[in-house]
């Protein structure tokens, strides 16, 4: 098991990627170390936008190039995250 981790990570088939976010007592200060892309598969974009203003989130920009398309969101510390998704679906 890692340090300061509770549950072990997953093994065997079907065991699917996780990430881990800790708190820390320092404000952001600088841009990101890590940004996220999340795939959304077929959900409708706009609804996970929604439910993910609705929680805390703050509306960024709107990007497109080819085939693809992203929402950047703002987690409530200013994280930023893109939420995927095909450009056809927008």
């Amino acid at each position: 098991m890692e340090a300061g981790c509770r549950d072990p990570p997953p093994r065997g088939p079907g065991a699917r990627p996780r990430i881990l976010f800790q708190l820390v007592p320092e404000p952001k200060t600088v841009k990101n170390r890590v940004h996220l892309d999340v795939r959304i598969g077929s959900d409708d974009p706009k609804s996970v936008v929604e439910r993910l203003l609705a929680k805390g989130a703050t509306f960024l920009h709107d990007g497109r190039v080819g085939p693809s398309a992203w929402t950047t969101l703002a987690d409530p510390q200013g994280n930023e995250l893109c939420i995927t998704h095909e450009a056809d679906f927008a």
